[in-house]
């Protein structure tokens, strides 16, 4: 008995270990360009990574100053795609927007190796359960912990990934695995984030949202502590913008337009951004002189991020 459950327990690390994509994280809105939090005062990371993609902003964190400055006098010359030595909102704009696509491909490339078995160039439903799965569903791993909870993953998984098949033959394209690993991405998945948002912050089941479990599914009070501002902002973005009709709850639509607020460009914003803050001529477009004078703003090295340790440092203490 002690064997079996050290077997399951292997089998359930291994599991966990292909469990990786975005069905276990919740997709809220349509992906910002950086999880850090968009404050030049305290760093540039968020402009780092909308700038470079996640991956390639932490490869420049690692170089000297002179090789980051280097490397980003290259990247101008791609992004001026005129050749007229100036780089255009509308250059910029594309750049990040490619950056950020660049880093859904890398990600569904990484996990197309793992769960195209066959090489067939497909991702069958079958090749994805059993490869995600497939410790789980003998009967032999009743005991093991959480079978319930995984067992509920793999419904989830397999309404989204019906979803992202838009033939229904059961087997995903690299298109179709790209919207089932990347719902937010695609028109056609809009509902899919939308069920999968309220089923995990609905706590009592009405298929509604009310403020209660709008806040605790972001903050969650430790003893004595007095409630944040951030918390106050949120309910009363509750009250008089997200509940459009005032019944006290978050329906589907109204959840919809909070997750997947269409009108929100994030890459259009970064290029307007990077241009106002750099552009010192104002004449609405920089040239690499403006850039390089600004060189950390749009990539990082060694030196800046010792420095925004010093401060993140600071401030804790």
């Amino acid at each position: 008995m002690m064997l079996q459950m050290t077997l399951a327990s292997i089998c359930v690390l291994a599991a966990v270990a292909f469990a990786v994509p975005a069905q276990e994280k919740r997709v809220h809105h349509q992906a910002d360009l950086s999880d850090h939090i968009h404050d030049d005062a305290h760093g540039y990371q968020y402009d780092h990574e909308a700038f470079l993609g996640k991956e390639e902003a932490k490869t420049f964190d690692q170089l000297t100053p002179e090789e980051s400055k280097d490397r980003l006098a290259k990247i101008v010359v791609r992004i001026d795609t005129d050749k007229d030595g100036y780089i255009s909102h509308a250059e910029l704009h594309h750049w990040i927007k490619h950056r950020q696509r660049r880093y859904i491909e890398e990600n569904v490339n990484k996990h197309w190796k793992d769960y195209d078995q066959n090489q067939d160039g497909k991702i069958g439903w079958e090749e994805y359960k059993n490869t995600t799965y497939g410790f789980y569903l003998g009967e032999e791993f009743d005991d093991v912990d959480d079978k319930a909870t995984y067992r509920s993953m793999l419904t989830r998984d397999e309404r989204r990934f019906k979803a992202a098949d838009r033939d229904r033959d059961g087997i995903a394209t690299r298109e179709e695995f790209t919207a089932f690993l990347h719902p937010e991405e695609f028109d056609y998945m809009k509902d899919v984030v939308v069920q999968e948002t309220v089923e995990d912050i609905d706590q009592d089941g009405d298929g509604k949202i009310n403020l209660h479990e709008y806040i605790g599914d972001m903050y969650a009070p430790e003893e004595g502590e007095s409630e944040p501002d951030w918390v106050q902002t949120e309910k009363k973005h509750f009250s008089e913008f997200r509940d459009a009709n005032k019944d006290g709850f978050l329906d589907a639509g109204e959840v919809a337009h909070w997750v997947l607020p269409g009108e929100v460009d994030h890459a259009d914003n970064e290029a307007k951004h990077l241009i106002y803050e750099t552009d010192s001529d104002k004449d609405e477009k920089i040239t690499t002189k403006e850039i390089l004078a600004n060189w950390n703003m749009f990539v990082g090295s060694q030196a800046t991020n010792y420095g925004e340790d010093l401060t993140r440092r600071h401030e804790e203490l």
